[in-house]
């Protein structure tokens, strides 16, 4: 089930960064141009640097950039990484008075202590996946995921938005904007493709990203005499199937809703739909008798799904487009994994 609505958190003194003339109204619309999500861990952030703060008896609003770039390497000697920092800084920016006519995020001190952060601590990228996807593939072709159409709401449900998040290379902020009204959904003839398009509205992470217009399109998997159970594993199966079953109970456009007694029928989370994907994952290893492997993330998904696509021969800029990647330099950096597929194909050959 998804969690409970949590009540939206802001800096204490982030007004103070606009006009106090300004009419309540005005001020709330303001409010609202970070996500809640940002909101909420903007601060969370705020509070661990007042905190800090507090036990230096200075001022987090407005205390010296030297004790900020204090607070930050504080931060990187316990261990904090350079893109954690970042976010702090962000927060700290968003209630912070200017100091020198900037905020705290474009001084010149803190520019340069981040960049040298980095240099110190480059980010280091897994190269190898955390999960197998043959294992997870071959046991959704089996118990508890089929039959599908007797399997139960649960394994349905984690079956469908594993396949999805695989076959779509998308992030879980982008499968959860999905809907099944008319306008965003469109199954082609005889179930052969369908069409899905985020909701009016939906802001995607990186306003740049051509998902904004862009659509999920696809292919029905056929059964073929090389793979008889390749059906097994076709998400626009999985999904037709799951749209009629949910249905029933559906409360809510979203493609995917809750299937649990309190709140069944209703919007779905990110976080919540993060963790089925994580679970689907699981539940696949235990259901062949393995043990899960550690630090499993739903993330994962697009390194592992564009790293077997890019060695099975799938161009870069295809790969590029799915995911909504303005660079290959992207997939090259952070989500080209080692996956076995050329090497199989070299060794048997």
């Amino acid at each position: 089930m998804a969690p409970p609505a949590r009540a939206v958190g802001s800096a204490p003194l982030a007004s103070r960064r606009e006009p106090t003339d300004l009419p309540e109204s005005v001020l709330n619309t303001i409010s609202q141009a970070r996500a809640p999500s940002t909101r909420r861990l903007y601060a969370l952030k705020w509070s661990v640097f007042a905190s800090w703060c507090a036990t230096r008896g200075a001022d987090p609003v407005s205390c010296d950039i030297s004790l900020i770039l204090s607070f930050l390497q504080e931060l990187l000697d316990n261990g904090r990484a350079p893109s954690t920092l970042k976010v702090y800084v962000a927060a700290i920016s968003a209630s912070h008075t200017l100091i020198g006519g900037q905020g705290v995020g474009k001084n010149d001190l803190i520019v340069r202590f981040l960049k040298g952060s980095r240099r110190l601590h480059p980010p280091r990228p897994l190269t190898v996946p955390t999960w197998d996807l043959p294992t997870v593939l071959r046991a959704l072709k089996g118990p508890p995921f089929e039959p599908l159409l007797s399997a139960d709401l649960r394994s349905l449900t984690l079956k469908t938005a594993l396949l999805l998040a695989l076959a779509s290379v998308k992030r879980v902020g982008d499968l959860q904007a999905l809907s099944v009204s008319p306008s965003c959904l469109e199954f082609g003839p005889n179930d052969a493709r369908v069409v899905l398009k985020p909701r009016h509205g939906y802001v995607p992470k990186v306003l740049s990203t051509l998902f904004r217009a862009q659509v999920i399109s696809l292919s029905a998997l056929p059964s073929s005499e090389r793979d008889p159970e390749l059906s097994l594993l076709c998400p626009v199966r999985a999904l037709k199937i799951y749209i009629e079953r949910s249905a029933l109970f559906r409360r809510s456009e979203q493609l995917f809703v809750c299937f649990g007694d309190r709140t069944k029928g209703s919007s779905v989370s990110k976080h919540r739909l993060s963790k089925w994907i994580v679970e689907a994952i699981s539940l696949a290893y235990s259901s062949l008798g393995l043990q899960c492997p550690t630090r499993v993330r739903a993330h994962s998904t697009r390194g592992v799904a564009s790293s077997w696509a890019w060695y099975s021969g799938v161009s870069i800029k295809d790969i590029c487009a799915a995911a909504c990647w303005a660079s290959p330099s992207t997939f090259t950096r952070f989500y080209n994994l080692d996956v076995p597929a050329l090497q199989a194909r070299v060794l048997s050959a």
